[in-house]
């Protein structure tokens, strides 16, 4: 990847870094999970490491009108002064006299973070004067948000308008886009997606792109339920869109036009109520009796779809099996996220989409046993419908 930090020589350049240090904090502000921040240290480092200073831009949040102290970037100055292992400077605004001041009187090997960019409206809505102030503070531009690449905001894409020639993605960003290309462009087959959580809705773009790719499509969670209504099963309390019951036929219909093999769980482990001490069975998927939900993929849909997964070459893991955080419906998503870890093992790329599904294979300890975690949330989501991310075009304009 010719823009990748890995590229470029930064000494004596100070770099505008948009990293994703949107974490989450508790009352105290402390931070509660800080892998996002860690993700940018190699970054941050290697620009150090040539001879660049660093002036870091963020959001944190999302303040409604102007300036929120819970919403502060101050809160993260210490910790990440930890990770770094250096100091962090704070400036208490991103455009103003302090920030101005500040990154002016930057040297090399030092690092400046900006206050909260969503302080300012203008951020959100690509205001391009409040771009340009920005664009003023440094320069050299350098996007390692990949959580924000699907955002046209004035950080994340505009501002690389003000860098011609002088712009790179980091290392977060850069793998991010190797790897989601790895899969959609040129995978190893068979390629096998794993697609679920609740909603059709949600991921019908992703699977009707996935048709032109995919050789397999297994079908999990809550959104299987839609499916199994609209061929006509009986499906209890379970979750079900009755405004995507067409979709659902087009898209088994698109699926054995095109030679893609579709797999809905066979069975499911049903409950009489949402809640970790519900009643619970195991039931055919379209034979869920009146009062009863399914809440996980039953043991035959969990041997089936792990039989396709272990053939695989090529995994893309994009939501859970089942409502995986209470242990009676955990089984199908944690078959899933050892079959891909064991599959992985044997040779296969596995690329796991953000959100729940990574929220489960460290839940289930196999987070190091798989090709790589995503940290995109949303941007990965979109890139999968096949949707072109602002943030990634305006690098390589």
């Amino acid at each position: 990847m010719n823009n990748s930090i890995e590229n470029v020589s930064l000494k004596g350049e100070k770099v505008l870094l948009r990293v994703d240090f949107n974490v989450p904090l508790n009352a105290e502000f402390q931070i509660t999970d800080d892998s996002r921040m860690r993700a940018a240290i190699p970054t941050i480092q290697k620009i150090l490491r040539d001879g660049g200073s660093v002036i870091i831009m963020s959001h944190l949040g999302r303040p409604k009108e102007g300036p929120e102290d819970k919403f502060s970037l101050k809160h993260i100055v210490n910790h990440l002064s930890d990770l770094l292992q250096t100091p962090v400077d704070f400036a208490n605004d991103s455009i103003g006299d302090q920030a101005v001041e500040k990154a002016s009187a930057l040297q090399a090997g030092q690092v400046l973070l900006l206050e909260n960019l969503r302080f300012y409206k203008e951020e959100t809505k690509g205001d391009r004067a409040f771009t340009e102030k920005l664009a003023k503070l440094g320069t050299f531009y350098m996007n390692d948000a990949f959580g924000t690449a699907h955002r046209a905001h004035a950080s994340t894409a505009i501002i690389a308008e003000f860098f011609p020639g002088k712009k790179a993605f980091g290392y977060v960003m850069a793998q991010e886009v190797e790897n989601a290309i790895k899969v959609m462009a040129n995978p190893d087959r068979p390629f096998t997606a794993i697609v679920g959580g609740a909603k059709v809705s949600d991921k019908i773009l992703i699977v009707e792109n996935l048709l032109n790719i995919a050789n397999n499509i297994i079908i999990g969670g809550g959104m299987a339920y839609t499916f199994f209504k609209a061929l006509g099963g009986t499906i209890g309390n379970s979750l079900c869109e009755d405004e995507r019951l067409d979709t659902c036929l087009e898209i088994l219909q698109k699926a054995k036009e095109k030679g893609v093999n579709i797999y809905l769980p066979l069975d499911s482990t049903i409950a009489d109520k949402f809640a970790p001490d519900a009643s619970t069975n195991n039931s055919a998927s379209n034979e869920i009796p009146s009062g009863w939900m399914g809440l996980d993929i039953g043991q035959q849909a969990a041997s089936d779809f792990k039989e396709v997964v272990l053939k695989s070459k090529t995994i893309l893991w994009n939501g859970p099996m089942g409502v995986f955080e209470m242990e009676a419906f955990e089984n199908g998503t944690k078959t899933i996220a050892e079959a891909v870890a064991e599959a992985t093992n044997k040779g296969a790329f596995s690329l796991i989409g953000g959100g729940d599904s990574a929220a489960a294979v460290y839940k289930f300890g196999v987070e190091n046993q798989v090709s790589y975690v995503s940290t995109g949330g949303g941007a990965l989501l979109e890139y999968f419908e096949g949707k072109e991310l602002p943030g990634i075009a305006a690098i390589n304009a």
